[in-house]
């Protein structure tokens, strides 16, 4: 596909077809870089632990945030408590 460049200020820019933006999953932001003389557009990485803020919170509202494994934790804090000399 060819695209004309254009100006924007003192710089130019390229329009890219909604089909195009849609098929790359494009939105607001996206990556430009340069290898081997080619220009390379990406969409950028999905950011680590994006959305667990919002889960936890959802999970503290069911009552689903308790630890399963409480009473097996218990136990071995009695047990490295025992081994300890105060």
């Amino acid at each position: 596909m060819k695209l004309n460049l254009i100006k924007i200020g003192n710089s130019r820019g390229i329009r890219l077809p909604k089909a195009l933006l849609e098929q790359c999953k494009f939105k607001d932001l996206v990556i430009a870089e340069v290898k081997d003389g080619k220009l390379i557009l990406s969409t950028p990485k999905a950011v680590p632990r994006a959305g667990w803020q919002e889960a936890f919170k959802a999970m503290a509202k069911a009552g689903d945030d308790q630890l399963i494994d409480a009473p097996e934790l218990e136990l071995e804090l009695e047990d490295d408590q025992r081994d300890w000399q105060w």
